[in-house]
């Protein structure tokens, strides 16, 4: 009963030891990957990030719920009888060490080539859950193309891989656990064939007595179930260093965007924004933006225009620090933005991208992710201003309607607007407007547009469009091409000069020559 008992509270003890662990051990992984920049996250499949926070992180628990329990229990039992058989008769215990010398460099052996194998497993469960979470996110696109089979395809080459990973894994430990087992019985004639000799000497001449022999023989089979088992969680140890290596990898991340050396938090709202000779391409990429300058001061807005590629959105990650320029600078306040903390920088600002993103999760919790402590006032405010507020008060649950997984729930206009509140209710002192309302109609546009002139007094804004109505009231409208500003000036100027713009302009409108397919000039 004590025995069972100890046992009990031994294993409850390893188990929540096991829990406390993987919890800590996943939130240190996350603590690192969270503080990546962004370019981790474009290079990577989130399906294989997430299989290391979760399938690998989990085999660290299973490892140190089961394995090291075992591995202790192996340790102690193998400890404790081999120092009973010394005492009995120090010659036997000799020989049953023997078999030892040769069971750890077989365990060695096989253990790196299975660690192989695994690694390659583990990676290869990584790419399944890459491509399942692809599948499922793009469901809609999947059965738009009728492209179902292609995708099971897919889905089965990446299963397949896994298996034959898997499978070699288990070919390498299957060669490896005979060995023991041979090794074991070996020992174990071995011992048999000593102790007899022994026993027939007598204790007189050096040699045991018959229930001494009988004795050892029963304590060296209770001491070769340990070997046996040891063989068998060689299997789990390489599963678990597999996963291991993957997970601490991660926790071992080091983000190359950080606050640097004595930075600064910025200590007043921002009230100024300067570009300086901007120049910067992508990791592996051509040049982007290559010389772009310019300035923007409180109750100010500037709209940015261009062709596609032409490097309007990095304009809005190099404000954000997700990138760093390759040279020029840029400043907020009179001050690099380089020398001042990132989190100072981002607090700044209001940002809506042209890739919405909404959590699972209310439409009050969505608006509200800017100020978790914003009163229903608040959020109700910063709903009319941004033109979602009619549509939500339709829906049945109102503002605890929940949206879905990336807002699927929702329209893609209505996934803009929500969006576009959670950057209003931050009250920010730059806003940052990408492509914000591209998705919905020209009416609910003009709404949000109206609205929006009242809400940006006091503050700046960064407008990024291929709709020119959006931008057509800034204060100041570049014009880039391949990473150049070509043209700059308000809505008239540039209509004006008759170049990039002005073309632009007229095929939106629809101001074209019909008889030359060519814009309309204008005089002014």
């Amino acid at each position: 009963t004590g025995l069972a008992i100890s046992q009990g509270i031994s294993n409850y003890c390893w188990e929540t030891l096991a829990q406390y662990l993987q919890h800590d051990v996943r939130m240190a992984a996350f603590d690192s990957l969270i503080k990546m920049e962004i370019r981790y996250f474009e290079d990577r499949q989130t399906g294989d990030i997430m299989a290391v926070l979760s399938a690998d992180v989990n085999q660290l628990e299973n490892f140190l719920s089961d394995a090291s329990t075992s591995m202790i229990r192996i340790v102690i039992t193998f400890s404790t009888g081999f120092a009973i058989l010394a005492w009995m008769s120090w010659k036997l215990a000799l020989i049953l060490f023997v078999p030892i010398l040769f069971i750890m460099p077989l365990i060695y052996f096989f253990s790196t080539r299975v660690q192989k194998k695994y690694r390659e497993s583990r990676q290869s469960f990584g790419d399944i859950n890459a491509v399942l979470s692809n599948n499922i996110s793009g469901m809609g696109v999947v059965q738009a193309y009728n492209a179902e089979s292609y995708e099971a395809d897919r889905v089965g080459g990446e299963s397949s891989s896994y298996k034959d990973h898997a499978i070699g894994a288990t070919v390498q430990r299957t060669k490896f656990l005979p060995g023991i087992y041979v090794i074991a019985g070996l020992a174990f004639g071995l011992l048999a064939t000593a102790g007899g000799y022994l026993m027939l000497e007598g204790p007189s001449q050096g040699g045991i007595t018959p229930g001494q022999f009988v004795t050892f023989l029963l304590m060296s089979t209770r001491m070769s179930m340990p070997l046996f088992i040891l063989g068998m969680l060689v299997n789990q140890i390489q599963k678990s260093e597999a996963s291991a290596r993957r997970v601490f990898a991660m926790i071992d991340l080091e983000p190359s965007i950080i606050d640097r050396e004595g930075a600064e938090s910025l200590q007043t709202p921002a009230n100024s924004i300067s570009f300086d000779n901007v120049h910067f391409a992508y990791p592996n990429g051509n040049n982007v933006l290559n010389g772009v300058s310019f300035d923007l001061n409180r109750n100010q807005s500037v709209g940015i225009v261009g062709p596609t590629g032409a490097g309007k959105s990095t304009i809005v990650k190099l404000l954000l620090r997700y990138y760093e320029t390759d040279a020029g600078s840029i400043s907020m306040n009179g001050s690099d933005i380089n020398e001042l903390t990132l989190s100072s920088i981002r607090d700044q600002i209001g940002y809506v991208s042209q890739d919405v993103y909404l959590f699972h999760g209310t439409v009050r919790e969505n608006i509200s992710y800017a100020d978790q402590s914003a009163s229903s006032e608040s959020i109700e405010e910063a709903a009319m201003l941004a033109g979602a507020s009619e549509f939500i008060e339709k829906f049945p649950k109102g503002y605890e309607t929940i949206v879905g997984d990336r807002g699927v729930k929702l329209s893609g206009g209505q996934r803009q607007r929500i969006s576009l509140a959670r950057a209003i209710l931050r009250h920010p002192p730059l806003l940052i407007l990408d492509e914000a309302t591209s998705s919905v109609d020209t009416r609910t546009e003009e709404i949000i547009q109206r609205n929006l002139n009242q809400f940006k007094d006091g503050r700046m804004t960064v407008a990024v469009a291929h709709r020119l109505s959006t931008i057509r009231d800034a204060d100041q409208i570049l014009v880039l091409v391949e990473g150049v500003v070509v043209e700059r000036g308000a809505h008239d100027e540039l209509i004006a000069q008759d170049g990039v713009y002005a073309d632009l302009w007229a095929v939106q409108t629809g101001e074209l020559d019909k008889t030359t397919g060519e814009a309309t000039r204008h005089d002014g």
